[in-house]
C-alpha cells in the first residue's frame, strides 16, 4: 500500500512537469551547445531539480529569487516563459535580456527572478540587498538567495551575513552544495564541511536538507521563509544536492568515481516523484505521457522561436545601459 502523502495530487503533477522541463530543457540545451549554436559558457543544474520546485512550492510569487551563474531552472520553476530563455541562449532580441545575457544572466522582473551573475558569490550581498528594500518599504516578502558550496569561500558572504544578521533582514540564503566547486570537493576546501554551521558565529539559525527529495526541500523552505516572514532575520539552509554534469560544457568530471555517480543517478528526484505518483494513482500512464508531451512540445516551440528570431543590431550595445530610477516607496 502506498504511502500517504502530506502533499496534494495537484502538487506532486505540478512538481513533476515543472522539474521535468527543467531536465528537458537542459538537456536540449546542451545538445544545441555541442551543435554551436550558440557559444559562452554552460552551467547545467540537471540533478538538482528539487531544490528549485521546493523553492517554489513553498514561496509566494511576490517573494524574489536570486542565484549564480546555474541558473536556467530558477526562472522555469516560476513560469518564465522558456522560449524567451532558448531566444537568450541564442543571443537574439527576443531573449529575456535583449540577448545581452546569455546562460549565466537569466533575469525575469516580472517572475522576481534577479539574476543569473556570473561573479563567484556576487549575488550573495545582493541578495541581502533585494531583503533590505522590502524591509525598508515594509512589506511581507523574503528573499531566496542561492549559491553553490565553493561561493561561500568569497569574503562577501561574511559581511552580507554579518549585515543580514544585523539589521534582521528577511533573506533565505540557501547553499547549493552538489559536493564540488568546479572540480575541488567540499572536503579539500575546508575543515567545516557541515556548511549550514557557517552561519553559527553569526547567530544565523540554518540547518541541512536532502537536497534529492523535493518534500524535505518544501518543508525547510516552508519553515525558514516563515522566520523570516515573522521578523526573525536571516535563515540558513544547506541544500545537500549533486549535478549529474560536470561544472561546465568543458568538465570531463575526472574527480568523480563511476561508482558515486551511479549512486546519486539512483536518487534522481524526478523519477521519486514520478513513483509517488503512480504508486498513489495519482496520474494513469496515460497522463503522464500527455504531460511528458506537453513539455517536449514546449522544447521544440522554444527552439523553433529561437532559430526564427533576429540578432541585436551593432548599435543595441548603447542600449540599456542605463535605467530609468523608479522609487515608488519615495515621496517627492
Amino acid at each position: 500500500m502506498a504511502k500517504k502523502s502530506s502533499f496534494s495530487k495537484e502538487q506532486y503533477l505540478k512538481w513533476f512537469e515543472s522539474m521535468l522541463l527543467m531536465r528537458k530543457f537542459e538537456e536540449k540545451v546542451s545538445q544545441l551547445y555541442i551543435q554551436r549554436k550558440f557559444s559562452g559558457f554552460l552551467h547545467l543544474y540537471i540533478g538538482q531539480e528539487a531544490v528549485v520546485a521546493g523553492a517554489v512550492s513553498a514561496t509566494l510569487p511576490e517573494d524574489k529569487m536570486i542565484t549564480a551563474y546555474r541558473c536556467h531552472a530558477h526562472p522555469l520553476g516560476r513560469g518564465t516563459d522558456p522560449k524567451l530563455m532558448m531566444a537568450e541562449m541564442y543571443g537574439k532580441v527576443t531573449g529575456l535580456s535583449k540577448g545581452k545575457g546569455g546562460s549565466m544572466h537569466m533575469f525575469d522582473i516580472s517572475k522576481h527572478i534577479y539574476g543569473g551573475h556570473g561573479i563567484v558569490g556576487g549575488q550573495i550581498p545582493l541578495g541581502a540587498g533585494l531583503a533590505f528594500a522590502d524591509k525598508y518599504k515594509g512589506n511581507n516578502n523574503v528573499t531566496l538567495c542561492s549559491m553553490g558550496d565553493g561561493a561561500i569561500r568569497q569574503g562577501a558572504l561574511h559581511e552580507a551575513f554579518n549585515m543580514a544578521m544585523t539589521w534582521k533582514l528577511p533573506v533565505v540564503y540557501i547553499i547549493e552544495n552538489n559536493g564540488y566547486a568546479m572540480g575541488t570537493s567540499v572536503s579539500r576546501t575546508s575543515n567545516v564541511v557541515e556548511l549550514y554551521k557557517i552561519g553559527l558565529s553569526y547567530d544565523m539559525p540554518g540547518e541541512a536538507v536532502d537536497g534529492m527529495t523535493v518534500e524535505a526541500v518544501h518543508n525547510a523552505i516552508e519553515k525558514a521563509v516563515k522566520w523570516c516572514r515573522d521578523g526573525k532575520g536571516p535563515y540558513l539552509l544547506e541544500i545537500k544536492t549533486y549535478r549529474y554534469k560536470g561544472h561546465s560544457m568543458s568538465d570531463p568530471r575526472k574527480y568523480r568515481t563511476k561508482e558515486e555517480e551511479e549512486e546519486y543517478m539512483n536518487e534522481d528526484p524526478i523519477e521519486k516523484v514520478l513513483k509517488t505518483i503512480k504508486s498513489n494513482k495519482y496520474a494513469t500512464d496515460k497522463q503522464i505521457e500527455a504531460i511528458q508531451e506537453k513539455v517536449k512540445n514546449q522544447i521544440e516551440e522554444s527552439v523553433k522561436f529561437a532559430e526564427e528570431s533576429p540578432f541585436p543590431k551593432p548599435e543595441d550595445m548603447y542600449e540599456d545601459i542605463y535605467s530609468e530610477p523608479n522609487y515608488p516607496f519615495i515621496k517627492e
